[in-house]
């Protein structure tokens, strides 16, 4: 694929800001954002959340021309009851709770934010109007309904679904059928993004905590048209010390900073990691690239490791508050590595041997498990 953006070379990302490395056991009170530092975006481009919309006509394409990997891709991804026009909605909800001790909402709020985007994706891909009406449907009852997100893992539930949510509204603002959304109603799921999301995610807690708010800011800030909270998940991405892309990779081996808690919540960061950096690939920004490709060597040691094979494990390398002795017993895979086998191997060229026997293994891929990921990554991110 060539590239066609004329900001992706000259923003190009080789390093990170100052004051990231050397906070392995701090306490999260002395996490920071260092040296704040800027995208150098003048504008947005738009659609903008993960898929720009040469990436949608290149799915709508090749499946209408039957051309594989992506027919096949298509054919799991249009079976998931998600990607339904007759799915039937759960929300909307005035309060959302995510709470070890109760969370009532929460399913509802994930049930539903999967069908908006994959039914906006449906949408684009066969020009079905019964995909728009459900997508909207959808992003219009939980505007008008939902007023609080609470609990203990309010962050967590406002940052995964959020990015999720946010990835149906750009497909729909930028591409839903003419007259289907007025003005008045963007204004208010904006609004509703802005007021009920931001302040949940904004505070950039400790690991793959704090990634998950990092993520839905990223995705919220290009629906909501607003460079100023992009290049706040920018900076945060760059330099902060407890969820930072330096914290959560370690330079040198690849290790996760929870890769001695287990293997699936390793991948929901090195999937959100990606996410974030698809999402500023559309923007003009080489995110892949940061720190010599760190995302790049993340998911190599962690393929590896799952695959069978012999990784070092450095038990002082781990979150601000938590560490693990050693490396969590092997687990199976998401299904994440199509979008980093097609950025790092396809688009950019590199050697990245147990990200593609994995991306191989699993293809096409499947759903992003609960609302965790996009998934379906053979359809979405194949080049």
């Amino acid at each position: 694929m060539t590239d066609s953006h004329p900001r992706r070379r000259f923003l190009k990302i080789t390093a990170v800001g100052a004051g990231v490395a050397g906070l392995a056991g701090a306490s999260l009170a002395g996490a920071n954002r260092a040296a704040a530092v800027t995208s150098g975006l003048t504008a947005l481009t738009h659609p903008g959340v993960l898929h720009s919309r040469a990436d949608l006509d290149r799915m709508r394409s090749k499946v209408a021309a039957g051309a594989e990997p992506w027919l096949s891709g298509y054919n799991v991804f249009r079976s998931d009851r998600f990607s339904s026009s007759s799915y039937v909605m759960a929300g909307g909800r005035a309060t959302v709770t995510r709470d070890p001790a109760g969370s009532p909402g929460n399913t509802e709020l994930w049930y539903d934010c999967n069908a908006a985007y994959q039914n906006a994706l449906m949408w684009y891909i066969t020009r079905d109007t019964a995909h728009a009406t459900k997508a909207l449907q959808i992003i219009r009852s939980w505007t008008d309904a939902l007023r609080v997100i609470n609990g203990k893992d309010a962050e967590l539930a406002a940052g995964i679904y959020g990015a999720k949510l946010a990835a149906a509204v750009e497909i729909m603002h930028y591409t839903g059928p003419a007259g289907s959304w007025s003005a008045s109603e963007l204004a208010a799921t904006v609004a509703m993004f802005k007021n009920v999301f931001v302040p949940r995610i904004d505070i950039y807690g400790d690991g793959g905590y704090g990634l998950m708010g990092l993520k839905g800011m990223t995705q919220i800030a290009v629906a909501c048209n607003d460079l100023r909270l992009f290049d706040d998940a920018y900076n945060a991405f760059m330099t902060h010390s407890c969820c930072g892309l330096t914290k959560l990779i370690r330079s040198g081996t690849g290790q996760c900073c929870e890769s001695g808690r287990d293997q699936a919540h390793t991948q929901l960061i090195l999937g959100s990691l990606a996410e974030i950096c698809q999402t500023g690939w559309v923007q003009g920004l080489d995110m892949f690239g940061a720190s010599g490709s760190l995302l790049l060597s993340g998911y190599e040691y962690t393929a590896k490791y799952n695959l069978g094979g012999t990784v070092p494990y450095d038990a002082a390398f781990g979150r601000c508050n938590w560490h693990w002795d050693s490396v969590s017993a092997r687990g199976s895979f998401r299904n994440i590595y199509e979008i980093a086998y097609n950025h790092y191997v396809r688009r950019a060229g590199r050697s990245a041997p147990y990200t593609e026997q994995v991306a191989r293994r699993l293809r096409p891929e499947g759903d992003g498990t609960q609302c965790d990921h996009p998934g379906f990554g053979t359809l979405l991110f194949t080049l």
